[in-house]
């Protein structure tokens, strides 16, 4: 299968589809197409937390911020995965994870000028089929048509273990590193921060769950909610922390969301500390 994660929304996703599937007949699934808009480090974490559950696959990225300066195009080859994207750090921290213990993480550039040009399926004999579309040529905005569709359906068609079969691609290293930030701890004080909030304005900071073990309640930047396990574990409307799926603390709201009660947005500061005794 095929993979594809952008932060396009709608129409361009559909026009990437329709690319590959003039070139593969890979099967074709969606991770999210709404991820914040030129938000390389929100979109990286996502990846990393979602595609791990995928059979091996090729994964298919676009987050580009930079598309059309001189940002390089990339495959990573990452344990049996293949990643296909921009150079910006989007596809590192998913790419670690998906090597695993074999910790076979391998990049190549793609060299666009040996991709196969992109061209739509009009019938080419009418004399009047470009009359109002100008010969398009490779976009300077949309290399998800033109350069990563592309790459994907050909690295796609051929074994994981032969990239270099294509010639178009070259070893190469990373220019752009992305490593999602590490919480600090001071005695029982989780200093970190918010990586991301998800649709439901559940903040989700990279302190992991077990700051909260044994715990009633916590500060979160000075301001005492209460522990729980579930949404439920508090009135409706009201603010608690717990442990989401991915395993890092959040601070949510039971019905409401979590952004708007904490005042938090990815990148701000969250400091965790445990509640004594007889405070509140």
């Amino acid at each position: 299968m095929i993979t594809l994660a952008s932060d396009f929304g709608t129409p361009y996703p559909a026009v990437m589809k329709g690319v590959l599937r003039q070139r593969t007949d890979a099967r074709l699934v969606d991770v999210a197409h709404d991820f914040p808009r030129q938000d390389v480090r929100t979109a990286a974490f996502w990846l990393r937390e979602v595609l791990p559950y995928f059979p091996p696959a090729t994964h298919l990225v676009v987050v580009d911020p930079g598309v059309g300066t001189d940002r390089d195009a990339i495959v990573v080859r990452a344990g049996d995965h293949t990643l296909v994207g921009p150079d910006n750090g989007v596809l590192l921290p998913a790419a670690r994870r998906l090597a695993g213990d074999t910790g076979r993480l391998e990049s190549f550039l793609i060299d666009e000028a040996g991709l196969d040009p992109v061209e739509p399926t009009t019938d080419q004999s009418n004399p009047n089929s470009h009359s109002q579309h100008p010969p398009q040529g490779r976009s300077n905005t949309f290399h998800g048509r033109d350069v990563f569709a592309p790459a994907a359906a050909a690295v796609h068609d051929v074994d994981s273990a032969t990239l270099e079969s294509l010639a178009w691609l070259e070893p190469t290293t990373v220019d752009v590193d992305l490593e999602l930030p590490t919480p600090t701890f001071e005695d029982e004080r989780a200093i970190g921060e918010v990586l991301a909030v998800d649709g439901f304005g559940n903040v989700i900071t990279n302190v992991p769950g077990s700051a909260l073990e044994g715990r009633e309640r916590v500060r979160a930047n000075g301001e005492s909610v209460p522990v729980g396990e579930t949404f439920a574990a508090v009135p409706v409307g009201e603010r608690l922390a717990t442990v989401g799926s991915h395993g890092y603390v959040e601070l949510d709201v039971n019905q409401g969301r979590g952004d708007d009660a904490f005042g938090l947005e990815p990148g701000d500061r969250v400091v965790l500390e445990p509640v004594s005794g007889g405070d509140s």
